[in-house]
């Protein structure tokens, strides 16, 4: 995939990864209801908080300005109770927080009142904290007079500073009024009052009436979106910002813009939210309006802000607004000349600003370098169910009677808010259950117009190009591989890279992160509606066909016509259709024929040449019409058909696709020397295959070629020449006696499949799959040896399955005189020459299970690069006396006669492992091994210290057969389930340590658990070592794990499984030569509901690199110590 369609999916792979989990719709925070608590209420209670001296105005000018703005319908809070006391009251203090307007009518005798005054500060620290809008009212005194306490008010402070003596409170309120005084408000003057009343209420219903949005009846889901985008507004930053909001239509983008410009507008100096702006600026002289309508919510002088033309629109935003701190939303972006002329630039707009996108256009949003993209997901199950159980029953859940039918309603709606609402509404429960029955059956074949028209406006702004791909999408390659449409869209001589693009671009596709294509059901059920509305009444003169009703009427019936261009066959379950003779001679047109699963009787004698693809499975054609060439043909399947030879005509030189499953009358596959282009070529399970023709193993392009259970086939190509080649599956192919010889480097293969193949040895040529990485021979009986030589030629294998393969050896037996030698291992045979020491370096993974090998040969260290070994259920394997130095995990579950293992009895004798990166040995199953680990029950060994809730034991360094004999004991009688140890363990040891004589300390822990089948091997315990001497922390984060979780391999039976981990440190961070006393704290992680009757222990070991040297230098540290107390 190439283009501008390839570096979209890469980026929207990087914003997936980046935002999936933190932008979907359905986030866990929870909305109940229209009543329940949402972003989308405002934080004000009252639209006006009114501050006056009430013996100045409370009878007069407060009263009427309080009934002026009453009457304007604007919520105003007044404190109409008489004042006691010396403290302004909480409630009062309250009603200012929620107020979104302070109105502050300073009087003569305002500043007299020191409940005034603090009222003053309270609304003050509201407008710098809540950004509260503060309008000063000099009523009958002159602004000078109170912003430098003259005349009144200097006469007041001057009582209150003699009154109190607090000079710090009588300054700040002196700073308070003086900072108020100096804010633009209204002064009275000589004015006539009522005059002066009208216009604060004018301004005070502009402020208002701006703030204000009707966001949704039922704003279920809308909390958690704005709490995602306030993440990427992050409005308390100082910088300027523009976020998209990006979803397909009727997915709830402006009503999500509008609850989040409700509950941040009052963050900011000035707001504006243009809506409708696709629609608007289609109008003439729209654009310009637009621009009128930003500057005149912003700026509110309506006479002066007529722009003429958009150029000097730009100039004027830029100019008027550099200063400002806005909000400004612009919703319904569909053009980029849009943005371009309402806000261009980040610097139009002054510090603190955001500006945020609603579109349905990802384009845009990248071609605007907006800072971040909020994509917009459907709601998820419950939340969808609740959304329309509002509008349809008025309640959060349908009614019992109609549960049923509301699952359906709500699968078909997908999730789109739009669709819940609107279906919601029209389903209410007035409608009987017969009804709405009736309106589903509709819905099915007849798409909501409502909807339509919502979701059909991003449709109509598609060229020809994209709305072909669209429909096409829509009709039959919804869930498809992308390449696989695109390359199928590209021989309908479409551009289908740069369609899918645009049509990503606008939301109205997506592409998962498998390369999936995906549509909206309803922009599905869109698309699939404009096909039908082309011939409403009949469908064999529309131009795809994908209704199993339509389409079985119009092949049986042969009521087809010219202009039908593609047909899928999709039956509800598995049925026969008889195709009229003369059917197909009439669809010259047709570019697309799927059959998914209908039985087609009689076949075709005429296909057209148009065809791009071709899936004609279940079909009684014997070979192909001769008039059919299949020039444009790309993919071709021929799945479960009667299909015996292609035909002399048939020469689609552009395919790449070619499949043949279960065709059980195809013996040969024939000369496709003339097909170079093909790709992919699948015959599996065809029975009667016999041969493959030379020419296949010369197909240049070839990637992937599959035979899996060909039972038959015998013959492939002399030579393979495949330098494209990926995958060569022939698993199951119990006739095939040998492999090809390969006679190019293939770089490509990475997978070869012989499994269950007839073949004796491989070629030598079998070190030219130099890019191999997977090599599976299970169940090759026949399978004599692998050829040493060429295997080590394969740097890249790291997987290797021989397991079942009881005759076979990995390399020949050698004389040669450079020291080599051979283990034969049962009937495995591992042989390694001192010259060929690196063998298998790549090799990671290696299966031997259910082979007779009795002992794994030490030469199994050779396997530098081996990281896992599976061993499972080789019955006869007595020891393991060696592991590869990088190995993680060894699997001998079912090893049922192994007795030693070098590696556990080191981790259990507290040795510790050499081997740094084991993690995990599972050992379920290992009879002999536990026999020999749990050894007889020693009586009373009085293990335990202190109570059963809070016991701290250890498991003692020698006696770990009679610890585990007496915890098998004890669970075993635990029958009331409690539970033994603590989440936490700590183990101090006593120092000083000489670190230059201590080689590390080794930590263990063990769980036991009764019953298994509820545990997890995951034990999940965060390990830490502090010394009293340093502030350094030692975070122990790697060990091994030995795991058994079988409970029936001892004599006494039912004895538990466990779990044991063995960590190591060297203790090198701490970078001092002498540590103090060492504490450390195991802390376990997993949930105690998953697992019942457990034992856990724990244990720490400082191991010395000569211990006895260590103790003899303690004990007289120890003396001189004593000899100086």
């Amino acid at each position: 995939m190439i283009g501008p369609l390839a570096k979209l999916l890469s980026r929207i792979r990087t914003d997936q990864s980046m935002t999936s989990s933190s932008m979907a719709f359905q986030s866990g925070a929870s909305s109940s209801s229209s009543s329940s608590s949402s972003p989308s209420i405002l934080p004000w209670n009252h639209d006006v908080f009114l501050s006056f001296r009430g013996e100045d105005t409370r009878n007069n000018f407060t009263a009427h300005l309080y009934d002026a703005l009453h009457r304007k319908g604007i919520n105003t809070y007044i404190d109409n109770e008489l004042r006691s006391g010396k403290e302004i009251s909480q409630a009062l203090l309250k009603a200012i927080e929620e107020s979104r307007i302070a109105i502050i009518i300073l009087s003569q005798n305002y500043a007299s009142s020191t409940w005034c005054l603090d009222e003053l500060m309270k609304i003050l620290d509201c407008n710098k904290t809540r950004q509260q809008i503060i309008l000063p009212v000099f009523y009958n005194v002159d602004p000078s007079e109170v912003r430098h306490q003259r005349k009144s008010f200097g006469e007041a402070f001057a009582k209150h500073q003699h009154r109190f003596n607090d000079d710090m409170k009588v300054r700040r309120w002196k700073e308070t009024l003086e900072e108020v005084a100096n804010l633009s408000g209204f002064h009275l003057g000589n004015r006539n009052e009522a005059e002066f009343i009208n216009e604060i209420v004018e301004e005070v219903s502009r402020i208002v009436n701006r703030i204000y949005l009707n966001v949704a009846e039922y704003p279920v889901g809308i909390e958690s979106h704005i709490n995602d985008i306030n993440l990427l507004l992050s409005i308390g930053m100082n910088d300027k910002r523009m976020i998209g909001i990006l979803g397909v239509g009727g997915i709830g983008k402006t009503t999500i813009a509008k609850a989040i410009y409700n509950s941040i507008a009052y963050q900011f100096e000035a707001i504006c939210f243009l809506a409708n702006i696709r629609e608007e600026s289609n109008r003439e002289g729209g654009l310009m309006h637009l621009q009128e309508t930003l500057l005149y919510e912003i700026l509110g002088d309506s006479k002066n802000l007529k722009v003429g033309n958009v150029d000097r629109g730009i100039n004027v935003i830029k100019h008027r607004l550099c200063s400002k701190k806005i909000l400004l939303i612009l919703d319904d972006v569909d053009k980029l000349v849009q943005l371009k002329n309402l806000a261009g630039h980040r610097d139009w707009f002054g510090l603190g600003s955001r500006i945020i996108i609603t579109t349905r256009y990802q384009n845009l949003l990248t071609s605007h370098a907006v800072d971040s993209t909020y994509k917009m997901k459907e709601l998820d199950h419950d939340k969808a169910l609740q959304l329309f159980s509002l509008h349809a029953f008025k309640r959060e859940k349908p009614t019992d009677d109609y549960a049923e039918l509301t699952e359906d309603v709500v699968r078909y709606a997908g999730g789109l808010p739009l669709a819940l609402t609107v279906l919601g509404s029209d389903l209410n429960v007035r409608r009987s259950i017969h009804q709405w029955k009736s309106a589903l059956d509709k819905l099915k074949r007849i798409p909501n117009k409502d909807i339509q028209m919502i979701l059909g406006t991003s449709y109509e702004g598609l060229d020809d190009n994209e709305k072909d791909i669209f429909l096409d999408i829509a009709c039959f390659f919804k869930t498809k591989d992308v390449d696989y449409v695109i390359k199928v869209l590209d021989s309908c001589r479409f551009l289908p890279d740069d369609g899918i693009s645009r049509l990503m671009e606008k939301c109205l596709i997506s592409v998962d992160e498998h390369g999936k294509l995906w549509m909206h059901d309803l922009l599905q059920d869109m698309g699939r509606e404009i096909v039908r509305q082309e011939s409403p009444k009949e469908p064999g003169k529309r131009s795809r066909l994908w209704f199993h009703e339509d389409v079985r009427s119009v092949l049986e019936e042969n009521t087809v016509t010219n202009k039908i261009e593609g047909i899928l066959i999709d039956l509800p379950e598995r049925d026969s259709i008889c195709l009229h003779s003369k059917a197909f001679k009439k669809m010259k047109r047709l570019r697309i024929f799927i059959n998914r699963n209908a039985c087609l009787s009689g076949g075709p004698n005429y296909l057209s040449n148009e065809l791009s693809l071709l899936d004609l499975g279940e079909c009684p054609l014997q070979s192909m019409p001769s008039n059919f060439h299949g020039t444009k043909l790309i993919v071709f399947e021929m799945r479960h058909s009667l299909i015996k030879e292609l035909g002399d005509g048939f020469k689609p030189k552009n395919l790449t696709t070619m499949t043949f499953d279960e065709c059980n009358f195809l013996e040969k596959i024939p000369d496709l020397s003339s097909i170079s282009n093909l790709k992919e070529l699948s015959v599996q399970n065809c029975t009667r295959l016999v041969e493959v023709h030379d020419s296949v193993g010369s197909l240049e392009n070839l990637s992937n070629l599959d035979f899996w259970g060909c039972s038959k086939l015998q013959i492939l190509p002399r030579s393979l020449n495949l330098r494209s080649l990926r995958e060569l599956f022939l698993q199951g192919c119990s006739s095939l006696h040998y492999l090809p010889k390969i006679e190019c480097k293939m770089e490509c293969l990475s997978e070869l499949n012989l499994s269950g193949t007839a073949i004796e040895e491989l070629p030598l040529s079998i070190g030219n799959l130099v890019g191999l990485e997977v090599l599976e021979l299970h169940c090759c009986k026949n399978l004599k040896r692998l050829p040493n030589n060429a295997c080590i030629q394969l740097q890249h294998l790291d997987y290797i399955d021989i397991s079942d393969c009881p005759n076979c050896e990995l390399a020949p037996p050698t004389n040669s005189s450079n020291g080599s030698t051979g283990l034969q291992v049962s009937n495995l045979q591992i042989s390694c020459s001192h010259s060929e020491s690196n063998l298998f370096t790549s090799l990671q993974w290696l299966d031997l299970s259910k082979t007779k090998i009795v002992s794994l040969p030490t030469s199994i260290k050779e396997f530098v690069a081996l990281t896992n070994l599976d061993l499972r259920h080789c019955e006869k394997l007595e020891e393991i006396i060696e592991l590869p130095p990088n190995i993680r995990h060894v699997d001998v579950v079912g090893c049922k006669s192994l007795e030693r293992f070098s590696e556990v009895s080191k981790i259990l004798e507290f040795n510790g492992s050499h081997i740094r990166s084991l993690e995990e040995i599972e050992l379920s199953g290992c009879d002999k091994m536990h026999e020999n680990i749990w050894n007889e029950k020693v009586q009373n060994p009085l293990l335990w210290k202190g109570d059963y809730e809070y016991d701290t034991t250890l498991f003692p360094e020698n006696q770990i057969s009679e610890w585990l004999s007496y915890v098998h004991e004890f669970l075993k009688d635990d029958d009331d389930g409690r539970r033994r140890g603590h989440k936490e363990w700590v183990i101090d040891i006593e120092g000083p340590h000489y670190l230059e004589e201590i080689s590390g300390i080794v930590l263990y822990h063990v769980v036991f658990v009764k019953d298994v089948e509820r545990w997890t091997t995951d034990i999940g315990c965060n390990t830490k070592i502090t010394s009293n001497s340093s502030n350094h922390v030692c975070c122990i984060k790697e060990g091994v794990q030995l795991v058994n979780l079988d409970c029936s391999y001892t004599k006494e039976g039912n004895t538990p499984g466990y779990v044991v981990w063995v960590g190591y440190s060297n203790l090198q961070s701490f970078e001092l030569k002498v540590l103090d006393n060492l504490r450390v704290q195991f802390d376990f992680q997993y949930s105690y509901e998953k697992v019942v009757r457990f034992y856990k222990s724990c244990r720490a070991k400082v191991v010395y690199k000569n211990e006895r040297r260590a103790n003899k230098k303690r004990k007289m540290d120890e003396e001189r110590s004593f000899g100086e107390t």
